[in-house]
């Protein structure tokens, strides 16, 4: 298994761009190196984000920012062939073709201003997905130094076999929150546990804040005292009660905030007594455990 220190948080660059808070090139740089600061050295991308622009966007700022290319890690995805952007896609559709992934990741690094990725995942299963034709491309890109490691997301544990069969697997970046659970009751963590795959959860704080339903309420209403108690922000506990799982998932933050970001950092350093971790996964079902 591939070797590769990532943060303990990762931060996510969906919305840096186009799609949310349209960071100039400097605020790119500054961004950067604030997240640095604090300890976050992980930034995760996909060509999508911003509708194909992102990755440049970042790229710039990158090249701004002075920091070293091996002081930092790039995570992207590929696969998704969108409507928006610069596609003249008349379906969204997924394409896991051998130039197609070659040519995305390649574009990736020009965008990102790069030699290499860290880490290349494929964004989302195809059912016409081929695992000898994607490790074809993943072996080339690997021998030619462009990808460190390859990964998965959003692929379930018979999907991930599949892939497997053929090729070296890192991670898998699925949804996982206090909201969304699923996979630690499907089978998904324990098999990432099994066979040494590494998790990482995207929307890592669930819709406990975005969305009014009696799950969101009860939650809520239990971070109160769990605030007061740890002294620490919601959004902190609720990455420190993902990061309790003894997989070791790391989340994928996607926060545009340097200062949350910063304040996020702090679920390094708590460890929520066994009660109150349950006491989360308690309300959020809306009864006991069994």
């Amino acid at each position: 298994m591939m070797d590769i220190t990532l943060s303990p948080i990762i931060a996510g660059a969906m919305n840096w761009g186009e799609w949310h808070a349209k960071l100039s090139t400097a605020q790119m740089a500054d961004m950067i190196n604030q997240c640095i600061s604090f300890g976050i050295t992980t930034f995760d991308h996909a060509d999508i984000y911003g509708g194909y622009t992102t990755e440049a966007d970042f790229g710039r700022g990158f090249a701004q920012s002075g920091v070293t290319r091996e002081d930092i890690q790039l995570i992207s995805k590929c696969g998704i062939q969108h409507t928006l952007g610069n596609r003249s896609n008349k379906v969204k559709h997924y394409d896991y073709s051998k130039e197609y992934i070659i040519t995305s990741a390649e574009n990736s690094l020009k965008f990102l201003q790069t030699d290499y990725l860290d880490i290349l995942l494929l964004h989302r299963p195809s059912p016409l997905m081929h695992p000898d034709e994607i490790a074809e491309a993943i072996e080339k890109l690997k021998n030619e130094g462009k990808i460190k490691a390859f990964g998965l997301s959003n692929f379930t544990n018979s999907q991930t076999d599949l892939i497997r069969s053929r090729t070296e697997v890192y991670c898998n970046q699925i949804e996982f929150s206090a909201t969304a659970y699923q996979p630690m009751l499907d089978g998904s963590l324990d098999y990432m546990l099994t066979n040494n795959i590494k998790p990482m959860a995207w929307s890592p704080i669930g819709s406990v804040f975005k969305e009014e339903n009696n799950q969101t309420q009860r939650l809520r209403m239990l971070l109160l005292e769990m605030v007061e108690k740890y002294e620490v922000a919601a959004d902190v506990i609720l990455l420190a009660w993902i990061m309790q799982h003894p997989a070791g998932i790391v989340p994928v933050s996607g926060s545009c905030s340097a200062e949350r970001l910063k304040n996020q950092m702090k679920a390094t350093e708590i460890r929520l007594e066994l009660m109150d971790w349950f006491a989360i996964w308690t309300e959020s079902m809306g009864n006991k455990v069994p």
